[in-house]
């Protein structure tokens, strides 16, 4: 989650005193979710797998209880048992057809299940896909076979998580003109840029303390936060669609689960897929 924005309502209305004041909250639930993300990810295996597939269950209620009917848990459970069974499929298989077919149809199931209810079918079956993909790619970047296949996921991590804070402090403290008033009011271009280079930066750093490529790391910085930002717009639109103004109040100072992963559900396709294609040698200096 970009967090220079969400805390917001519908109209926009939020002070900069208030953000001052909340901050403490925000930093101290940001951290502890933090420590579990890194947590789960050096212990790894099933255990982290386990971990994304809390986090994706609880994102896939939230996603039916925005977008639904009034009675949305056959929706949700549907697109939980598609997300759990991928995960699950996904560090023994030997490619994405598997996890991917058992995400579509969990989608296609989904979306039955909200047109038997009067709801959005698109709507309904696009969140399995929304957060099964996004699930199923960082379990399989943790489960490669590549030495040291943590310290990739990490890596990418903190370029969500530094693309949330540079943007969280640039937007408040720089404000400036807004990015995109028609779907969310406190979203700044300022934001937007602290939000790209200290992610690049970060990044960068990162990668050199693997003696790999800084200039390299600095791009791969820069194009993920990109996409951080687009997943965290991609949300907001929902929200507006739906007239939501947090996707839910499981954390505080943060909202709901998919405030909280929004970025990272756009990160986490692309960063595979450039894993796929170029590997971490480059960044990492480790064997392929």
């Amino acid at each position: 989650m970009s967090s220079t924005y969400h805390a917001t309502d519908l109209e926009g209305g939020f002070s900069a005193r208030r953000f001052w004041k909340e901050l403490p909250v925000r930093a101290l639930y940001g951290a502890l979710l933090a420590l579990a993300t890194v947590g789960a990810t050096l212990i790894g295996g099933y255990f982290f797998v386990a971990f994304v597939a809390v986090v994706a269950v609880a994102a896939a209620r939230e996603w039916h209880r925005m977008v639904g009917a009034q009675h949305f848990g056959r929706e949700a459970a549907i697109a939980s048992l598609a997300i759990v069974t991928a995960l699950c499929v996904t560090p023994g298989s030997s490619g994405v057809a598997l996890p991917l077919f058992v995400v579509g149809a969990g989608a296609l199931l989904a979306a039955g299940a909200s047109a038997l209810q009067n709801a959005p079918p698109f709507l309904g079956g696009l969140g399995t896909l929304y957060i099964g993909i996004p699930a199923s790619s960082v379990v399989a970047l943790r489960s490669s076979h590549t030495p040291d296949a943590q310290w990739v996921v990490l890596g990418i991590f903190l370029v969500v998580w530094t693309a949330d804070t540079g943007a969280m402090l640039a937007g408040q403290l720089l404000r400036g003109p807004k990015l995109s008033p028609h779907l969310s009011p406190n979203k700044t271009w300022s934001g937007l840029c602290g939000g790209l280079v200290l992610p690049a930066l970060a990044a960068a750093a990162y990668v050199g303390i693997f003696r790999g490529n800084a200039w390299i790391g600095m791009a791969a910085g820069f194009v993920l936060a990109l996409a951080g930002h687009a997943g965290d717009l991609f949300e907001s639109w929902v929200k507006r669609r739906v007239g939501r103004k947090d996707s839910g109040e499981l954390i505080p100072g943060h909202g709901g689960i998919l405030d909280r992963i929004d970025s990272a559900l756009f990160v986490m396709p692309l960063a595979a897929i450039l894993f796929h294609y170029f590997g971490p040698s480059e960044l990492f200096r480790v064997a392929p």
